[in-house]
């Protein structure tokens, strides 16, 4: 029988959670125009002050963080032009403007190509001599080696321009990722719920994804990871996952997407009795993951915060450095419209901690081939100092503080 039903892991059915499950009544406010005018005038500023006279947008986060436009990239370029005056022009393929017109934000020109056409020469042709031009980062190659070959542009990387923006989040932004950890950390306490031995990772799964369609997000799990036993020291899974037996470490990392800005959460609890190796471990990374909140301090570096984790590792007898038992990977990530992003929170990362950062602090520990601890939650920062999205684990048996 499992030892720690009584706080809130196993005793229950997939079929009786799914059904106590309801969407939350009190959704964030849509970011309105303005916002997204203000970003765009943000994008401006920048290419003023970098003496840049305008900055392709491609298809994918950063046209929707700018325009609020969503149109997933694919092999036809699709983008837009922000001059430093302003000026905003879509490159679409001709016959797709009829439905890209369903789909923009902020209004714009076009300048449509023909499927013999190249793009890059539509563009060019709307540029002056020598425009100094700023690409999109997330451009493809092929693409991006189109535009160096084209004489009329002066080309360079667009990624730090586009990072300083979107890295800091408006308080609209905020509750736009907040929503969504709620659902999620509401189907990770009902995922604990259902575990019983022999359950296999694909039920889980299965449970999860569904669990976050009945909170309202009719596209379910945005991603999902869960592991028992020995699997859990493999941080991103293995081919072959295992069902859980009694008495073994679970892992489960998932999240969900809302109105483009993501979730994303892990827990690691015992289902049955841990031992004396499991519990240490759970704790040690549990001080880890607070020597990392305590270290986010504004004016700081993201790097000092990995910095500090390895420190109380290092205290508690892990690593140092990437060596295991330890913490193999950075610290955290950046979150937003999309589930990596910047600011990571990695040793020699020197970008200052301000108001509006968003990231993940997941230092997890790998004992190889016993077992993983991963905690995830995320903090912003605000003038005050760091805030968590969601509440720290509580112990390894009481994972929810039940």
């Amino acid at each position: 029988m499992n030892s720690n039903r009584a706080y809130g892991i196993g005793g229950s059915t997939p079929e009786e959670e799914l059904l106590k499950l309801s969407p939350l009544t009190a959704k964030p406010a849509p970011i309105d125009d303005k916002e997204y005018q203000n970003r765009l005038d943000k994008a401006c500023d920048a290419l003023k002050s970098n003496h840049l006279d305008a900055l392709y947008i491609n298809a994918g986060t950063n046209l929707q963080y700018f325009t609020n436009t969503q149109w997933n990239p694919s092999e036809r370029l699709v983008g837009a032009l922000l001059f430093a005056d302003g000026t905003l022009r879509y490159v679409v393929p001709e016959f797709e403007i009829g439905t890209f017109n369903d789909f923009i934000g902020v209004a714009g020109e076009f300048i449509p190509w023909l499927e013999h056409e190249s793009p890059i020469q539509k563009i060019a042709e709307v540029l002056a001599e020598g425009t100094r031009l700023a690409i999109d980062d997330s451009t493809r190659f092929t693409d991006v080696s189109r535009f160096l070959e084209h004489k009329k542009f002066r080309i360079s990387s667009a990624e730090v321009l586009i990072r300083d923006i979107r890295m800091l989040k408006s308080k609209a932004e905020i509750a736009h990722i907040q929503y969504p950890m709620n659902l999620t950390m509401q189907v990770h306490q009902a995922v604990a719920r259902i575990l019983k031995p022999g359950i296999t990772t694909n039920e889980v799964e299965s449970f999860i994804h569904q669990a976050h369609q009945k909170l309202g997000i009719e596209s379910g799990s945005y991603f999902c990871i869960v592991l028992f036993g020995k699997d859990s020291s493999f941080p991103h899974g293995v081919k072959s996952p295992k069902a859980l037996e009694e008495n073994e470490i679970v892992l489960v990392d998932t999240g969900c997407k809302y109105k483009g800005y993501l979730s994303d959460i892990t827990r690691t609890y015992i289902y049955g009795n841990a031992t004396d190796k499991e519990r240490k471990i759970w704790t040690n990374e549990k001080a880890a993951q607070l020597a990392a909140f305590n270290a986010a301090k504004l004016g700081h570096t993201c790097g000092n915060i990995d910095d500090q984790v390895r420190i109380q590792l290092e205290k508690d007898g892990l690593g140092p450095a990437y060596d295991l038992p330890g913490l193999p990977h950075r610290t955290g990530h950046g979150i937003g419209l999309e589930i990596h992003e910047h600011p990571f929170i990695v040793k020699g990362n020197d970008i200052k901690l301000q108001p509006g950062m968003a990231f993940s602090i997941e230092p997890m520990i790998v004992v190889p081939d016993a077992f993983g601890i991963r905690l995830e939650d995320h903090a912003y920062m605000t003038v005050e100092g760091p805030k968590w999205f969601t509440e720290p684990a509580y112990s390894i048996d009481n994972p929810f503080g039940v």
